[in-house]
């Protein structure tokens, strides 16, 4: 995965990767095919058509969110309010739209202003996350974890803990019921947020500073390289990306939902961790997020079609953070 080795990243320099580094780089797709044919044995569904297209619609929203999470877990942080963002960007969009229609615009003025207001809310998200982590030294634990209660506050009181309904037909069609050249618009939109980050992280002066600041924050500083504002630009686009995967999923459910943002917060860092981006920071990109949204989703999958409780199921997601995180140790260790 060529995003695995940022531009800057002293332990990516040697041309030929040691018979363990390739290990590593290898297991978790290895891994992938095991657990795939595991839950085609266990269950014949698993390989129908429709559950295939399924499948790569649900790692289109996995990934996008777990893209997120990785931007600033590269700099040693993590986003624990990403779930209720997306809640709040989803009820936050619809009450615009519905507002917007209920004043007569057009659908195409109706979509844009549901655009703006859900990315919008996730920038200005991201932008007080930034701030309070960069410029008032609070820790992204704790500074996440209040954005966490007051992104659902802002949820709950928008949309009185119900479904807002209204919103044009013109909104679901373009981000979940359309298609480009048969394939669905959510795994389009998705692909080309991974095309777009992945040369911001690897071709771009942000990109590296990134790399770079998530490495030795202090070097960094003395490089010359404005170690506060990366950090407030990393959790903005974040929640940038959250909140453009809000706003799909908000088109594949017809409504802007309070609760949707679920255990989102958990499964975006647990693909992004399984997938190998460091909790160390200075190692970890688009590829890594993609490969474990794919994991997180077949996982998922698989549970779901061979009937194992909804609770079980936290159980396993929450033991794969912690094996993510020992096994993020061990390949340290090893590197």
């Amino acid at each position: 995965m060529s995003d695995l080795s940022p531009p800057l990243a002293v332990a990516d320099t040697a041309s030929s990767p040691s018979w363990s580094a390739q290990l590593w780089q290898w297991a978790l797709p290895i891994a992938l095919v095991v657990l795939f044919l595991a839950f085609s044995i266990a269950d014949s569904r698993v390989l129908s058509a429709a559950n295939l297209v399924n499948i790569a619609q649900q790692t289109s929203y996995i990934a996008l969110f777990a893209m997120a999470q990785a931007v600033v877990i590269i700099t040693r942080g993590f986003d624990l309010s990403l779930g209720p963002a997306v809640s709040m960007v989803s009820v936050g969009a619809a009450v615009a739209m519905t507002a917007a229609v209920g004043g007569g615009s057009d659908p195409v003025t109706v979509l844009l202003i549901g655009l703006v207001a859900g990315i919008g809310l996730g920038a200005a998200t991201g932008l007080f996350n930034g701030v309070v982590i960069a410029l008032l030294g609070v820790s992204p634990f704790v500074a996440t974890l209040g954005s966490y209660n007051i992104a659902i506050g802002i949820a709950t009181t928008l949309s009185a803990g119900k479904p807002v309904q209204g919103m044009p037909d013109l909104f679901s069609t373009l981000l979940y019921r359309g298609d480009v050249f048969g394939v669905p618009a959510a795994i389009v939109i998705a692909v080309l947020a991974g095309l777009v980050l992945h040369f911001a992280l690897t071709r771009t002066v942000f990109g590296r500073s990134l790399y770079l600041v998530g490495t030795n924050p202090r070097a960094a500083a003395v490089a010359g390289i404005p170690v506060r504002r990366v950090l407030v630009s990393a959790y903005v686009l974040c929640s940038c990306l959250a909140a453009l995967g809000a706003l799909m999923l908000t088109a594949r459910t017809g409504s802007g939902e309070p609760n949707l943002g679920g255990s989102l917060s958990l499964q975006a860092i647990a693909a992004a961790v399984v997938g190998g981006t460091s909790l160390a920071g200075g190692r970890g990109g688009v590829g890594t997020a993609v490969l474990g949204a794919l994991f997180i989703t077949i996982l998922s999958n698989g549970m779901n079609l061979t009937r194992i409780d909804g609770y079980v199921q936290m159980v396993v997601l929450g033991a794969i953070v912690i094996i993510g995180v020992v096994l993020d140790r061990a390949r340290l260790k090893t590197r």
